[in-house]
């Protein structure tokens, strides 16, 4: 008994050193070392979520509302741990998890959530969104020991982005708009929607648009001016489930349906959730490009 019981120990003993062994990953703030294969993870921002469990990774911890379908079965696996914006701080103590995943609207309680487990913050946002989604890919493909799980998904999602720039090419310019109740902001190249330009290729219908995070505020007059081949329109109400005017309506005016956009049939309401609050996961991202690739590619002029 006693020999099975050293041995027991020693296989325990051999197993520890990989199981805990720490590893370095890039993350919004920089490089993080941190024990690898977390167990209990806990998750406050949903393109996080959305790569995770394109990745096949089990999450313990989720906030109230993972707003996509797709994260449906994930959140009722799921802790509720509090909202995108304020955390259960008494569910995370009871959950203690091994690693907190922050990002984007959750990341000003970093600071707060770091008190109770290591806290990465994996915000995606400014320019660039495409290769910051492959580099949160490929981190938690490190961090979980996945490498080659993640190495598929961004192969996929490199696929996606080769078919929607061939999709757009010399298919005309484009003006994104995000709808929001009675109100319509652009977003050009450097904004948060600005890799729908600037990473498959699609000319923008009017250059340096401000680029903060609500987009530049226009009149219907601005959109009818710019005449757009095509309009990409974003609904805020349809993406947080607000009782609002629906995109569609606040677009059905003579401003609107005098541009070519809307002449030629051209105006695409994409899928919001993703867009505006998974901006970045690697499902969302690869849902978008393939409306993007179906509506133009269908197009045949």
């Amino acid at each position: 008994m006693r020999i099975t019981l050293l041995g027991g120990c020693l296989a325990i003993a051999m197993a520890l050193p990989a199981f805990s062994q720490d590893v370095t990953i890039e993350t919004a703030l920089g490089p993080t070392t941190l024990p690898a294969n977390p167990q209990t993870v806990a998750v406050f921002d949903i393109a996080a979520l959305d790569t995770l469990a394109a990745l096949g990774i089990t999450v313990a911890g989720v906030t109230d509302k993972v707003y996509l379908n797709s994260l449906a079965p994930v959140a009722a696996q799921a802790t509720v741990i509090g909202t995108l914006f304020e955390p259960d701080f008494e569910a995370l103590a009871v959950m203690q998890p091994d690693l907190i995943v922050a990002g984007g609207r959750s990341s000003t309680q970093i600071e707060a959530l770091s008190g109770f487990a290591p806290t990465i913050d994996m915000t995606i946002s400014g320019e660039a969104i495409g290769a910051q989604a492959r580099a949160r890919i490929a981190a938690y493909g490190t961090l979980f020991s996945v490498e080659d799980r993640a190495e598929a998904l961004a192969q996929s999602l490199d696929t996606k982005f080769a078919e929607a720039q061939d999709a757009v090419a010399n298919k005309g310019d484009a003006l994104i708009l995000l709808t929001n109740g009675g109100k319509i902001s652009a977003y050009g190249a450097n904004s948060r929607f600005g890799w729908l330009h600037a990473e498959i290729g699609l000319p923008e219908a009017v250059e340096g648009l401000e680029t903060e995070t609500h987009g530049q505020a226009v009149s219907f007059e601005f959109v009818a001016e710019a005449d757009p081949d095509w309009l990409l329109v974003v609904d805020r109400g349809a993406a947080i489930g607000a009782e609002t005017e629906a995109g569609a309506a606040t677009l059905d005016n003579p401003l609107i349906a005098g541009t070519k956009a809307a002449q030629s049939g051209r105006i695409l309401y994409l899928d919001a959730t993703p867009l505006y609050i998974a901006g970045g996961g690697a499902s969302s991202m690869m849902q978008t490009l393939d409306q993007i690739v179906m509506a133009f590619g269908a197009d045949g002029n």
